[in-house]
């Protein structure tokens, strides 16, 4: 089995245990949920969480070749946010989801009630996007559109940062932006994703997105809209994790293509993938060959 270069195997696990054992037998004083900082780590089930999200899937996932193609789809957000997608295209991608137990759906705001009804009872979860593409819109207006993604059934949201407000060096901005979505979605127990939208950045400026995102509290950091000039990069996905360690996800969405990208992104960090040929690579994970055809755009 190959490891990826963001952590010591046998490091993880030990942390992963010895957060579930400490929660299992009640350690510590439980005064301190929840920061989150690093003194209430062993305490604090919001963390242990996003422990066990940025690092179990990895180690189960940390390559070899006796994962599942039900593995991969597991890492999988099913993601369909073409503008022109119709009703029919969205209930389409939910029967996919179900089929393969994708992680989530990804589809836009409109489409979240829909996307809920078809996936009652299949245990498959809505994401959508917020302030999306862009990352333009105000602080308080993404809350809302977060609370109304919420009321609708979504289960995950990934909002756009203020890339302006970010490249202008106004990262109080750019944590508040962060932080506003976070609390509406917290509120609801509601998995929080942060797009940076590396692309558009500098290896500082993409640091210092990252940071803001940790210091606000959100779950994962994500690379890409899919709508900019570029996608995920392993570099990105590397440095990503390098930035927000253990505690945060990364996300690794835009131009996953195929199986073998997947592996790459993983292998750097990733604990989820956005992608709109999920069913393809769960496919190829299963050994099928795939008819080959045009590049569904994400």
């Amino acid at each position: 089995m190959r490891f990826s270069n963001n952590g010591d195997y046998e490091q993880l696990v030990e942390q992963i245990t010895d957060a579930i054992l400490a929660r299992l037998n009640g350690a510590g004083d439980q005064s301190g949920l929840c920061g989150c900082t690093s003194e209430c780590f062993n305490r604090c089930s919001e963390r242990m969480h996003r422990v066990v999200d940025a690092g179990a899937a990895r180690i189960g996932l940390l390559l070899g070749e006796t994962a599942s193609a039900r593995d991969w789809a597991g890492l999988i957000d099913h993601t369909l946010l073409k503008p022109e997608a119709t009703d029919e295209d969205i209930k389409r991608l939910c029967e996919e989801a179900a089929k393969y137990r994708f992680a989530s759906v990804c589809v836009n705001p409109t489409w979240v009630r829909i996307a809920a009804c078809a996936l009652q009872g299949s245990g498959v979860p809505v994401c959508t996007v917020i302030g999306f593409p862009l990352g333009a819109t105000l602080p308080d207006v993404k809350a809302y559109e977060a609370r109304r993604a919420i009321h609708d059934g979504a289960r995950e949201v990934d909002m756009v940062i203020n890339v302006g407000a970010l490249k202008s060096g106004d990262d109080c901005l750019v944590e508040y932006d962060i932080h506003s979505v976070v609390e509406a979605a917290h509120e609801y127990s509601v998995t929080t994703k942060v797009i940076i939208e590396t692309a558009l950045l500098t290896d500082e400026e993409k640091v210092r997105a990252c940071e803001a995102a940790k210091r606000a509290g959100a779950d994962f950091v994500k690379t890409s809209t899919g709508f900019s000039k570029g996608g995920a990069t392993v570099s990105d996905v590397l440095l990503m994790r390098r930035t927000v360690g253990p505690d945060l996800g990364v996300k690794a969405s835009g131009g996953v293509k195929n199986l073998e990208d997947a592996r790459k992104m993983v292998e750097a960090g990733a604990t989820r993938i956005g992608a709109s040929v999920g069913v393809k690579i769960a496919q190829e994970a299963a050994g099928n060959k795939i008819a080959s055809g045009p590049a569904l755009a994400y």
